[in-house]
């Protein structure tokens, strides 16, 4: 009975949504990529890349880089706190913590803390803490890094997980049946919407969120159930990224920046 419950919420879910006329841009400026990959830009005017293996950040007067090659390959990078800014490193567990000049505050190998610990996700939270996903128990945790502890929020998660996002308050995943869930830090979990079928996505909000498909950028309403499909130029790009009513549109060798205000 719960699980048919679940069809037929997820079923008025998807039939909630409608399409609607296209949202307008605005073109700011084009920057070159240079074969790096584009992570995102901050409030305070940084972009965000990572080329060769080394974390970039740059303004329009300077440039910093971060590289550690004895930690592999980069996984993950979490700027949403400009000041104290979370690389991830998956193959070694670990996770790296550099001020706003790039330079190392901390280093984190979750298995010297406790060797049950596996994450395959990372994100900041508040509280000197991070949203941490287990891949060993399917768990969300909240690790304080102060003082080397953790503890689970909720229950294991049962479906695999395509793709996460955090804040400081939330942690957002998307499982493999496109149900969009969040988790609040006190382990209350809600089901937020089914959504479409995607390559990119990024969630904005609890009630919006951008994902492209088929080479095409929509938005989706959650409070009104509305998906809009996003004007641009590109018949193929990589992926974006928004921030602030900012659009960043990139390929492999530029990015647009764009002028949007989401409903």
């Amino acid at each position: 009975m719960k699980n048919l419950f679940n069809l037929l919420l997820l079923f008025v879910f998807s039939l909630g949504f409608c399409q609607k006329p296209k949202l307008k841009t605005i073109m700011i400026d084009t920057a070159q990529l240079e074969n790096k990959i584009y992570s995102g830009f901050d409030g305070l005017g940084n972009n965000y890349y990572i080329k060769d293996n080394v974390f970039i950040k740059q303004d329009a007067k300077q440039k910093w880089e971060y590289k550690n090659v004895a930690l592999g390959k980069i996984t993950s990078v979490d700027f949403i706190n400009p000041l104290q800014i979370v690389v991830f490193y998956e193959n070694f567990n670990t996770i790296v913590t550099l001020d706003s000049q790039l330079n190392e505050i901390q280093k984190l190998n979750l298995f010297d803390i406790d060797n049950s610990i596996f994450a395959s996700k990372i994100g900041m939270a508040s509280q000197n803490q991070f949203w941490i996903y287990n891949a060993l128990t399917q768990q969300i945790m909240l690790f304080n890094h102060k003082n080397n502890t953790f503890k689970n929020i909720g229950n294991p998660i049962q479906e695999g997980i395509k793709y996460t996002q955090s804040d400081f308050n939330y942690f957002y995943w998307v499982d493999e049946n496109n149900n969009w869930y969040s988790t609040d830090i006190f382990g209350k979990v809600t089901l937020l919407a089914n959504i479409p079928p995607w390559e990119n996505i990024q969630l904005i909000d609890s009630d919006r969120l951008l994902f492209s498909h088929d080479s095409v950028l929509y938005c989706l309403n959650n409070k009104t159930k509305v998906i809009f499909e996003i004007e641009i130029v590109e018949k193929s790009f990589q992926n974006f990224y928004y921030k602030d009513q900012i659009l960043a549109i990139f390929t492999n060798q530029q990015i647009k920046n764009l002028k949007l205000k989401l409903p």
